[in-house]
C-alpha cells in the first residue's frame, strides 16, 4: 500500500483536514463577498468573530487576503490557492460522487451538494445561498425575468450577490402574498435580489384571505393581468422547497385544510402546491402565481433547500421536477434521500 504526500499528512495529523476545510471555505465566503468586513464575515461563515479574526490574521501572513478600511478582500495568491484546492476538497468529501448519483436517480440537469447539515449549521445555510449565488451568474446571461420565492433559504442568497452589474434583470416574486414575516415574502426578497444586482423589481401582493369568487375577480385586475403575463415570460425561477405540514402550520392554514394534507400524504410544499411522495399535486391554496405546469418551459430552474429533515419534502416535488431542474442541496438532505430512494 502507498501512500501520497498529503495522504500522508492526513494520517499524522488528521485534523489538518478539518481546519483546511475550514479556511478554504472562508477564503471562499471571502471571494465571493469582498470586500467584507469581520461582522458580515461571522454572520455568513457562523464562526465567532474572535475565530474570525484569528483566520484572518494567519491568511494575510499567508498573503492570501489583504484586509483594508472598506474589508477583507482576496488575493491573486488566495484565488490561485482556492483553485487548486478545489477539485482536491470537493473529490475528498464525497459530494461530488454523491451529486453525481442524485443526479442520475432524480433525472435532473444537475445537483451541487454543501457541506453539514442545514438542520445543525447555520454555516451550511450560508454555503446553500453562496453555492446557489454562484450558480445563478454562471447561468443567468441572456435571461431578463426572474421569478423568486419566499422562505429563509431563498432570502439568504442576495447577500451573496452584492457588487454585480445585472441591471437589465426584472426580479418578480413567484406568487402574490401577504401575510407571512415580513423578510421571508417573496415581494420582500425580489427586492433584495434587485437592490443586490443593480436590477428592477415588481412587487405583487394577493390577500390570501380571498373567497373563491373574490380569487376569480381579482385575476382579471389590472395588477393581477400584469404578472400573470410576466409569468408567462419567465425565464429564470429561483424556489424553496417546504415541508408540507410545516407550511400549513406557518400559513395558518384551517384544521380541515391540514387534515386534507394529512389524508393525502402530502409531504412537500412548493409555489403553493403540496406533492406526495410519487410527485402528486394533492392540494393547492388559492393565490396567483407561477403555476407548476409552467415550469417546464422555463430555462433556468434552481431548487434550493437543505437539512436531513428535508429530504421527503424534496423527494416528493422532485419526484415530478422538470429535467432542467438544477438542485442546491447539503450533504444533510442528500444522505437522506439516497437511503429513502
Amino acid at each position: 500500500m502507498s501512500l501520497s504526500f498529503i495522504d500522508a499528512q492526513l494520517a499524522l495529523v488528521p485534523e489538518i483536514s478539518s481546519l483546511i476545510e475550514q479556511r478554504y471555505h472562508l477564503l471562499k465566503l471571502i471571494k465571493l463577498s469582498g470586500p467584507v468586513g469581520r461582522r458580515p464575515l461571522s454572520s455568513m461563515s457562523g464562526y465567532s468573530e474572535r475565530e474570525i479574526r484569528t483566520m484572518l490574521e494567519s491568511m494575510k501572513e499567508q498573503e492570501l487576503v489583504e484586509i483594508a478600511k472598506d474589508g477583507v478582500s482576496i488575493t491573486p495568491k488566495g484565488a490561485e490557492v482556492l483553485f487548486v484546492l478545489h477539485d482536491s476538497i470537493e473529490e475528498r468529501s464525497g459530494r461530488r460522487q454523491l451529486a453525481a448519483k442524485l443526479k442520475e436517480q432524480l433525472a435532473i440537469k444537475q445537483v451541487y451538494i454543501a457541506e453539514g447539515d442545514s438542520d445543525d449549521s447555520e454555516l451550511t445555510k450560508k454555503l446553500l445561498a453562496m453555492h446557489t449565488a454562484k450558480q445563478f451568474r454562471s447561468h443567468i446571461n441572456g435571461h431578463k425575468i426572474v421569478a423568486v420565492t419566499g422562505g429563509s433559504t431563498v432570502a439568504a442568497i442576495p447577500a451573496f450577490m452584492h457588487n454585480e452589474e445585472l441591471s437589465d434583470l426584472l426580479f418578480i416574486a413567484a406568487r402574490g402574498g401577504v401575510g407571512e414575516e415580513l423578510g421571508l415574502q417573496a415581494n420582500m426578497i425580489s427586492a433584495s435580489f434587485a437592490e443586490a444586482c443593480h436590477a428592477s423589481y415588481k412587487a405583487f401582493y394577493y390577500p390570501d384571505t380571498l373567497s373563491e369568487e373574490a380569487h376569480a375577480v381579482f385575476q382579471h385586475e389590472p395588477a393581477a393581468k400584469e404578472m400573470l403575463e410576466l409569468y408567462s415570460k419567465t425565464e429564470c425561477v429561483i424556489h424553496g422547497v417546504g415541508d408540507a405540514s410545516k407550511m400549513a402550520l406557518l400559513r395558518n392554514s384551517p384544521e380541515d385544510e391540514r387534515q386534507i394534507l394529512i389524508d393525502r400524504k402530502a409531504k412537500g410544499e412548493a409555489f403553493g402546491f403540496y406533492f406526495n411522495r410519487e410527485g402528486e399535486i394533492v392540494h393547492r391554496i388559492r393565490t396567483v402565481g407561477i403555476q407548476v405546469e409552467q415550469l417546464q418551459e422555463v430555462p433556468l430552474l434552481f431548487a434550493v433547500a437543505g437539512g436531513e429533515s428535508k429530504a421527503e419534502a424534496l423527494l416528493s416535488y422532485l419526484a415530478s421536477a422538470p429535467p432542467q431542474t438544477m438542485l442546491i442541496t447539503d450533504e444533510g438532505a442528500a444522505n437522506k434521500m439516497l437511503s429513502l430512494m
